[in-house]
C-alpha cells in the first residue's frame, strides 16, 4: 500500500484514508472486543501502518463447492503467503482426532480379542474344545483379513460434509475466520480462505462483499483491502457483515435502492410505478434535445 502522503492509509485502488481516522476507528473496534479473539494489533514499519489479526467471513454461497481433501499431499503445491495457524489447525485436529478416535477403538478392540483368546486358551486347557464351541465365538472382521475402513468425519468445520462426493455445504449465515493483515488485497484474502477449507473451485468464481442489515451490498474490488475496510465499517456485525458468496449470483445494492426494498409489496409496486413513470418523462427530454440539435444542423446544412 504505497501512498505519495505518509499521514494516508491506502484502503482500496485510489483509495485512502487518514491515518489518524484510522486509529481512532481501530481503537473502538478493539474496545468493543476486549479480550476476544477478535481484537486487532497495529504497528508501523517505515512509515506504513500495519493491522493484522482475525477477520470474520460469513457464508453466502448458494450452490455446494468442491473440497479437494488430497492437496497436501501434493508436492511443489503453492501456498498463500500469509495464513492462520488456526486455518490449518481446523482442519489437521479433525484429522487427528478422527485418527486417533479410531485407534483407540483398535487397540480397546485388539484388547478384547487378546483377553478372549487369553481365556479360550486357558478354557481349552481344562476342556476339550468341540464344534459348538467354534460355531458359538464371534468372528471379527480383523481375523478373517478384512481391512478396518477408516470412518469418514461428517461435517468439516462445523459443516455438512459429503465425503463421497466432495461436496460442502455451508450454512448460509455461518461464521468462518482467517488471520490476515491490512496489507492483504481482496484477492489475497481469498485465497487465504479457500486454502484453510481446501476448496478447489477457482477464486473468480467467488467475490467478498460488505452486506448492511438494511439490504445495502457492496462487491469489494479485487485491490481492495478487507481488513481496513472491515475496521472503517465498525465492529458491531448486526449493522454490517463481510460475506462470501458467488460472483454471479449477487447483485450490489446501492443505499438508494436498499431503502425501499424493506417495504411490502403493494408499496413496492407504486415504487417501481413511479420510477416507470420518470424514465418516461426523461426519455422524452432526451429524445427532444437530440431531435432539437438535429433540426437546428440540417437547418445550417440547407443555408
Amino acid at each position: 500500500m504505497d501512498s505519495e502522503d505518509p499521514d494516508k492509509v491506502q484502503i482500496g485502488e485510489n483509495k485512502f484514508v487518514s491515518k489518524s481516522i484510522l486509529l481512532s476507528t481501530l481503537n473502538t473496534y478493539n474496545l468493543y472486543y476486549k479480550g476476544g479473539a477478535l481484537q486487532l494489533r497495529h504497528r508501523e514499519e517505515e512509515g506504513e501502518l500495519i493491522i493484522e489479526g482475525l477477520l470474520n467471513v460469513f457464508w453466502g454461497v448458494r450452490r455446494p463447492i468442491r473440497l479437494q481433501m488430497e492437496d497436501e499431499k501434493e508436492a511443489g503445491r503453492s501456498r498463500p503467503s500469509l495464513t492462520s495457524l488456526s486455518a490449518e489447525t481446523d482442519i489437521n485436529t479433525l484429522n487427528e482426532v478422527t485418527t486417533a478416535d479410531d485407534q483407540s477403538k483398535d487397540f480397546s478392540e485388539e484388547k478384547e480379542e487378546a483377553g478372549e483368546e487369553q481365556q479360550e486358551s486357558t478354557h481349552s486347557d481344562r476342556l476339550p474344545r468341540t464344534k459348538s464351541d467354534v460355531c458359538g465365538r464371534r468372528i471379527n472382521g480383523r481375523r478373517l483379513g478384512i481391512r478396518r475402513v477408516k470412518r469418514n468425519r461428517c461435517s468439516f468445520n462445523g459443516h455438512f460434509y459429503n465425503h463421497k462426493t466432495a461436496v460442502f455445504t455451508p450454512a448460509f449465515g455461518s461464521v468462518t475466520n482467517v488471520r490476515v493483515n491490512s496489507c492483504m488485497t481482496t484477492a489475497q484474502v481469498m485465497r487465504v480462505l479457500l486454502y484453510k477449507f481446501k476448496i478447489e473451485n477457482s477464486p473468480d468464481e467467488f467475490s467478498l462483499y460488505i452486506v448492511h442489515t438494511n439490504g445495502e451490498r457492496h462487491q469489494l474490488k479485487p485491490n481492495d483491502y478487507p481488513l481496513a475496510l472491515r475496521v472503517l465499517q465498525g465492529p458491531c456485525e448486526q449493522v454490517s457483515k463481510m460475506f462470501l458468496m458467488e460472483t454471479d449470483q449477487v447483485e450490489e445494492v446501492t443505499y438508494d435502492v436498499a431503502q425501499y426494498i424493506k417495504f411490502e409489496l403493494p408499496v413496492l409496486q407504486s415504487f417501481v410505478a413511479k420510477l416507470q413513470e420518470e424514465e418516461e418523462r426523461e426519455m422524452q427530454k432526451l429524445k427532444k434535445r437530440y431531435a432539437d440539435m438535429q433540426r437546428i444542423i440540417k437547418k445550417y446544412m440547407r443555408s
